[in-house]
């Protein structure tokens, strides 16, 4: 269901010392003296998300998960830190308030921002909007985009956040890294990407920027009544990198199925009078708002993307095994055949490529 996040009761595996917080906040959040709300954002499969009400307003609470952790999963101080430094550029992120490293407060690292009212649409296509507002919705989203890209992250303060050189290398090793990390079967299409890659990714002939990461619809936060990009959300793959890799993750909703499990796309449908644009009309946006020439193609990208989010959603699927994810669905039959297929279409992709 789009719009606004359901909130729910703190979920038994999530639960935290309340009361604890709430000394911890007091003398450190405007106003706050003691009364406290904790709710639970519905949904999510990475760091869990809390709601909370005080009488001094509303606010974030993001943590890391309980329990056995992948390496260099989870980074909330990575978000902080992004999030922090873009605050008075024009890419539209939370205020943050700070940033907890004493475990001993509700268990792990944590971090509180302000709470931003909108709406979140998990659905690309967008059901129950008009076509107009699609159309507006789609614009901004790539406007924010380039915005991000073209942020001087030297300037906001994020030296040392990644390194700016190689960073394609380094994230096909990274996640091929993750995934062994995380296996719970043998899937012989990520080992095949895992060779595939490396030889048809280009060099890092682009200026690096900030990346996203995770940078689609559903990541954003759309003005109550509004067209327009109030807030992005969920950092935690944000790094120093590649623009071309952040545009073709966003546009992996052109390549999955609108019933694909967890992440729907638009594959397949005719946009045609529905406001979105095509693949190559949404390139050409972003292009627009970047100043910058369109890409000769993004189609190796579009297949690392894929790899990178089956390694992801094995992750998933481990952590729901393990019992400490964040969403009750993560261990399920559910998630495996998502990562199954988001594998499977990698490669199928691949081979499809000149020279796969």
């Amino acid at each position: 269901m789009d719009g606004v996040a359901e909130l729910v009761p703190v979920l038994a595996a999530h639960r935290f010392d309340e009361a604890g917080l709430a000394r911890h906040l007091r003398g450190k959040l405007p106003g706050f003296d003691g009364e406290l709300k904790v709710r639970q954002f519905q949904g999510g499969q990475s760091n869990p998300t809390f709601h909370l009400q005080t009488t001094a307003g509303e606010y974030v609470l993001r943590k890391k998960p309980p329990g056995r952790l992948l390496p260099r999963a989870h980074e909330v101080e990575r978000e902080h830190r992004v999030m922090s430094a873009l605050r008075d550029t024009g890419v539209p992120v939370p205020r943050m308030r700070l940033l907890c490293n004493d475990e001993s407060i509700i268990g792990t690292t944590f971090f509180i921002m302000d709470y931003v009212p909108g709406r979140i649409f998990h659905d690309p296509a967008m059901p129950e909007s008009a076509s107009a507002h699609r159309a507006a919705v789609y614009e901004d989203l790539a406007r924010v985009l380039a915005a991000l890209h073209r942020v001087d992250w030297r300037a906001v303060g994020l030296e040392g956040f990644g390194k700016p050189e190689g960073y394609l290398q380094r994230q096909v090793a990274l996640w091929t890294r993750q995934w062994q990390a995380a296996r719970v079967e043998d899937m012989p299409a990520m080992d095949l990407l895992a060779q595939w890659l490396p030889e048809h990714l280009p060099t890092d002939d682009e200026p690096a920027c900030i990346a996203h990461g995770d940078y689609r619809l559903g990541n954003v936060l759309i003005h109550p009544t509004g067209p327009r990009i109030v807030a992005v959300l969920d950092w935690e793959l944000a790094t120093i990198g590649h623009p071309l890799a952040d545009l073709a993750y966003t546009c992996l909703t052109y390549h999955l199925p609108p019933d694909f499990s967890g992440t729907k796309g638009v594959a397949g449908e005719d946009l045609t009078g529905t406001g979105i644009p095509d693949e190559q009309a949404f390139v050409a946006s972003y292009c627009r708002h970047a100043d910058r020439k369109p890409p000769r193609s993004l189609d190796a990208f579009i297949v690392f993307s894929m790899f990178r989010l089956a390694s992801i959603t094995a992750g998933v699927w481990r952590r729901g095994l393990d019992g400490n994810a964040a969403d009750s669905r993560a261990g399920t039959s559910e998630i495996r055949d998502r990562y199954r297929a988001l594998a499977q279409m990698a490669w199928a992709l691949a081979q499809q490529l000149p020279g796969g």
